[in-house]
């Protein structure tokens, strides 16, 4: 690489950095060319210049969060092959997505840029679902399927049961995360870094629980 790749790859970084601060801040709609460039340190030419538009400037964003994310905290979190039972696998899931949204050391604008996308979609989104929400979600359909005994992947058919279990999983993860101000309104201790094991393990064990139950519901009726 050249010392004009080099720069040219630094100064793309550096309005990815300042762009998902700013987008996390304001959303896009609202954020400005100018401000992103400024805390970049970069003239205003250089977001057309590297990334063709705003548009594009935010795609690249939101991809750079997933890639990071996913880099850091992948799904499974490394379980060694003779440990991917699935209920291994859920708890090693729910752990990731707590850590994405809650760990220390990890950019905060990467948790709040996703939910500023899900709260006011902008074109990028439907990228978003197929790139990054829809495989992380198949994947966990795939570990519920498993859990309530089903004998084919979740993806071949329309379950509604495994859907609404995924889905209630993934809902508990991100209640500790969009209501996280009002935890701390109606907790005294709040909650913080240190309460991810906690929370991993209490919402494994909850969402264990109601499977099983289910599981044997549905066992008792055939």
């Amino acid at each position: 690489m050249t010392d004009c790749q080099g720069r040219g790859e630094d100064t793309k970084q550096r309005l990815i950095e300042a762009a998902g601060e700013v987008f996390a801040q304001q959303g896009f709609r609202a954020a400005t060319i100018r401000e992103i460039c400024s805390r970049a340190g970069t003239h205003v030419g250089a977001v057309n210049y590297h990334f063709g538009d705003k548009e594009g400037l935010y795609a690249a964003v939101l991809a750079y969060a997933h890639t990071s994310a996913m880099r850091r905290y992948p799904p499974d979190l490394g379980l060694e092959a003779g440990k991917r039972d699935p209920e291994a696998r859920l708890r090693a899931f729910v752990r990731s997505l707590l850590m994405r949204m809650l760990a220390e050391g990890f950019p905060a604008w990467h948790g709040k840029l996703m939910a500023f996308e899900i709260a006011e979609p902008t074109k990028a989104f439907d990228q978003l679902i197929e790139n990054a929400i829809r495989p992380l979600f198949i994947y966990l359909r795939d570990i519920v399927s498993e859990l309530l005994g089903s004998s084919r992947p979740a993806q071949e058919r329309e379950d509604e049961l495994t859907f609404l279990c995924a889905t209630s999983i993934v809902g508990q993860c991100l209640h500790y995360f969009t209501a996280r101000r009002v935890i701390e309104l109606l907790s005294p201790e709040g909650i913080d870094s240190a309460d991810i094991q906690r929370l991993t393990e209490h919402i494994t064990r909850f969402s264990l629980g109601a499977i099983k139950a289910m599981r044997a519901e549905g066992a008792g009726r055939g």
